[in-house]
């Protein structure tokens, strides 16, 4: 890593050089007389706040001179540097790397082979907004947005305690991303901070421009076999702070709205943060439900093509699933045209502009279903159970668990129409395998946990809400034991 060198006229040049000076319009140089002493400033032009910049400038022109000696450049970053976030560094990667991320970097005519770093930047965002995709009932209306100190602020707003820690990385060549662990000192299991934080140090990512799901891909090596989601992951400040108290470690990423929610098992999965927003009865409702209506959307279409296949066995009472009106294609190729075609409405629903975007989903599958059914293509007993499986697809939170319950449903149902009953049962039997042997960061933890390892505390409170207890001052001590409430893994 280079340094700077003693000469300031040698030390311009070379950072002329190394940001390009006069290549790209919005990368300023500024240089300013200070007394019988000379600063050169370098900045981007829409990361640093013009207004303060202004005074800054105003300020330094009243100066008699920046002072001299071997400790120039801290003794007038001491006395002289009015501002928030100052530092001082002579190494050039460091400095190239300040300016690049928005703040402003001062050479000083007797700073030697020094330089300081004046953190005043701003980034463009947008409002803190509820999440479009992690939605309320009642509670908090505030998400996660694409600046990571505004991420950092809402978590700190909602745990005012010494013990969060938010350990900062810079990730990624070109990129070089901004990323923060955070978690609760005394509450996380610091063997697994410190192993992630190695694991973060190990990866040398060519950039991290997608920022969450780069990072997410580069953390786990991804098995293609295996399509159940790796992370957890959350847009919801409320949620994230709650995960902490219980134990669990963020993992914040630089550009992404999203939050890393680690360990991660899949019962996790099946609660959210409304259910925490209501009564402990209507909450472990809420969470039976969902966790019916995904096994529903797994077994449903699967079942019914096998017991069609098996229609001359069925009793009396189990004649109303056996379809009037079969239509002309084969029952197992409308099923699987029909799951093509959820699918293609909710890519033309994403596509499509915010005002028509509902109404074209409903008119769409209307007009198509109606129409499939008219001419006899479908029948009318498909459209039907392939709605059930659509609407029940959208009660999950996770669209990455959701087209891993897809992506099973089809190959159990592939495997029923080859092999009977043999094949269903193999699977069914697929979904726990894969659940098994799913690769994810959970260090001690597996992937289902509180079932394997047994934990039936930790259990009971997945599957039902129950009641928060009172949390006394003699949680603020370092080994006290958290909370257990709140939406994330009980342990």
């Amino acid at each position: 890593m280079r340094n700077l060198s003693s000469d300031y006229a040698r030390n311009v040049a070379d950072m002329d050089a190394a940001l390009r000076v006069g290549k790209s319009f919005d990368l300023i140089k500024r240089r300013l007389f200070v007394g019988q002493d000379e600063v050169t400033m370098y900045y981007l032009d829409g990361f640093i706040k013009d207004g303060e910049m202004l005074r800054l400038m105003q300020y330094f022109l009243g100066l008699d001179g920046l002072g001299g000696g071997s400790d120039a450049a801290v003794n007038f970053m001491d006395k002289n540097v009015p501002y928030v976030e100052v530092a001082c560094s002579g190494k050039v990667d460091d400095l190239i790397l300040t300016v690049m991320s928005g703040a402003a970097l001062m050479l000083g005519s007797t700073f030697g082979d020094k330089a300081l770093m004046i953190d005043m930047r701003t980034y463009p965002a947008r409002t803190t907004e509820e999440p479009e995709n992690d939605r309320v009932m009642q509670g908090a209306r505030d998400g996660f947005v694409e600046t990571l100190i505004f991420n950092t602020a809402l978590i700190r707003r909602r745990l005012r305690d010494p013990r969060l820690t938010m350990q900062y990385k810079n990730l990624g060549g070109s990129s070089k991303t901004d990323v923060v662990i955070c978690y609760m000192e005394g509450v996380a299991d610091q063997k697994y901070v410190d192993a992630l934080s190695r694991r973060l140090d190990e990866i040398h990512p060519a950039s991290l421009t997608l920022g969450f799901q780069s990072l997410a891909e580069m953390l786990i090596p991804r098995r293609w076999y295996n399509p159940f989601p790796k992370i957890r992951s959350t847009e919801r400040p409320d949620a994230a702070a709650a995960q902490l108290v219980e134990g669990s470690v963020l993992i914040l990423c630089d550009t992404s709205p999203q939050v890393m929610v680690l360990p991660t098992s899949i019962f996790d999965f099946m609660q959210e943060t409304d259910d925490y927003y209501f009564p402990p009865v209507t909450g472990t409702y809420l969470r039976l439900l969902r966790l019916f209506i995904f096994i529903l959307s797994f077994v449903l279409s699967p079942t019914w093509y096998l017991l069609l296949k098996h229609a001359d066995r069925l009793p009396e009472a189990f004649a109303f699933i056996v379809p009037s009106d079969p239509g002309e294609l084969p029952l197992l190729l409308q099923l699987y045209l029909v799951e093509l075609a959820v699918d293609g409405l909710k890519l033309a629903s994403m596509n499509t502009p915010n005002l028509l975007s509902n109404s074209l989903s409903v008119i769409g599958g209307l007009i198509l279903g109606d129409f499939a059914v008219t001419i006899g293509w479908l029948s009318p007993d498909v459209i039907f159970y392939m709605a059930v499986i659509a609407i029940a697809g959208f009660s999950q939170q996770s669209h990455e668990l959701s087209y891993s319950v897809k992506f099973l449903r089809l190959i159990c149902l592939t495997l029923t129409a080859l092999f009977d009953l043999p094949g269903y049962i193999i699977g069914l039997l697929l979904f726990p395998a894969l659940v098994c042997i799913n690769r994810t960061l959970n260090g001690s933890f597996s992937y289902l946990y509180p079932l394997i390892p047994f934990n039936g505390k930790a259990l009971v409170r997945l599957l039902f809400r129950v009641r928060k207890h009172d949390y006394t001052d003699s949680a603020s001590e370092p080994n006290a034991e958290p909370p257990s409430e709140g939406p994330g893994m009980s342990r």
